[in-house]
């Protein structure tokens, strides 16, 4: 019976031990949430700079055609928006007294010819002599080039198309007197339309000859028209560092008209790039990061050096290679180190499955 006393101090102390064991195993830390995110695995894709501006619409050919001389407009021979080929007569102007001159003239050059081969024939059998001869000959030449005369003032009062193309609305009417200057009316080859715009003279070194434009109307919401640049200005403006292009637009439904203001973007530096959605993007400073995951799905801060944008993306120059899985959204709450779930893949590049 006297043992007892002494068990029961080492039977406390046993059950204090086995309370204390149960408490520390009770209070263990739990594992921190996964952060949901959605991933993009980025892939080379097509890419190039793209130049914006404003032009204006011209017409590959544009005249407005006048009077050489002054006289009274005799007959019309077209029709307001007429299409016309070139060499079409268009307006005749009065020329009675000028026919008449041009009958007068062709008798007298039919006689001096006449003459010419009579006073040859004789000179021939030496029974006129070379002075005659010459004589003829000199009346025959000035007789012929007064005829030409005559039909050249005669073609100034023919007013004609000197190219095909659409002409506008007419300033005459018949019976009209017109100077020269006199607008009649105005011929624009349309087919093909040349749109001058101007770009800063940082962008000289992406541009030349064959880039690929396109323009837009806000009278065709609905239409892109397809182009190339054409040439370049030999100078830039010293007043606003900006560099005149002109880019060729085929127009063959006419839809484009000359004066238009068209919105033009120029594709220039055609390449092959990695990309990435702005929202990927972990601003700090004048450095960006984005958030790359591994094989485990763990997320890694890496800074990334970017190139040119375009609508909600961005070019990455550096920090990247092909196939790397980088977070799009869930950025936020996201930290270096941190577990994730994969919640959606983005079908912006080259998609892939989640991996682990």
């Amino acid at each position: 019976m006297r043992t007892l006393p002494t068990l029961a101090p080492m039977l406390l102390a046993a059950l204090l031990l086995s309370a204390c064991g149960k408490g520390d195993s009770g209070a263990s830390k739990p594992a921190a949430p996964t952060v949901p995110v959605t991933v993009l695995a980025v892939a080379p894709r097509d890419w190039a700079d793209t130049l914006e501006a404003l032009g204006t619409a011209q017409a590959n050919e544009s005249v407005t055609l006048t009077a050489k001389i002054t006289e009274t407009v005799r007959k019309l021979g077209f029709a307001d928006g007429q299409v016309v080929e070139a060499g079409d007569v268009l307006v005749e102007l009065t020329s009675g007294q000028q026919v008449a001159q041009l009958e007068e003239a062709q008798a007298v050059l039919k006689d001096a010819e006449r003459q010419y081969r009579r006073q040859q024939d004789l000179l021939g059998q030496g029974t006129v002599s070379k002075a005659l001869f010459d004589t003829a000959e000199t009346t025959r030449d000035s007789s012929r080039a007064r005829v030409e005369a005559i039909r050249a003032q005669l073609a100034d009062r023919i007013v004609s198309a000197p190219f095909g193309g659409v002409l506008g609305l007419r300033k005459v009417s018949p019976g009209t007197l017109v100077t020269p200057g006199t607008p009649i009316v105005t011929l624009d080859d349309i087919h093909v339309i040349k749109l001058d715009f101007a770009v800063p003279e940082t962008a000289l070194a992406a541009l030349k000859p064959g880039l690929a434009v396109q323009a837009t109307s806000p009278a065709f919401p609905d239409r892109r028209f397809a182009g190339k640049v054409e040439s370049i200005d030999s100078r830039v403006d010293p007043a606003t560092r900006a560099v005149t292009v002109r880019a060729l637009i085929p127009n063959q439904d006419a839809s484009l008209r000359p004066g238009m203001l068209l919105t033009v973007e120029v594709r220039a530096r055609e390449r092959m790039a990695l990309a990435v959605p702005e929202l990927a993007l972990v601003p700090n400073g004048n450095r960006q990061f984005v958030y790359r995951l591994d094989d485990q799905d763990i997320a890694h801060l890496v800074e990334v050096r970017v190139g040119a944008r375009r609508a909600g993306e961005v070019e990455i120059v550096a920090g990247l290679e092909p196939g790397t899985r980088v977070v799009v959204e869930g950025t936020v709450s996201l930290r270096d180190g941190a577990k994730v779930a994969v919640k959606t893949v983005t079908a912006n590049a080259a998609p892939v499955a989640r991996q682990g």
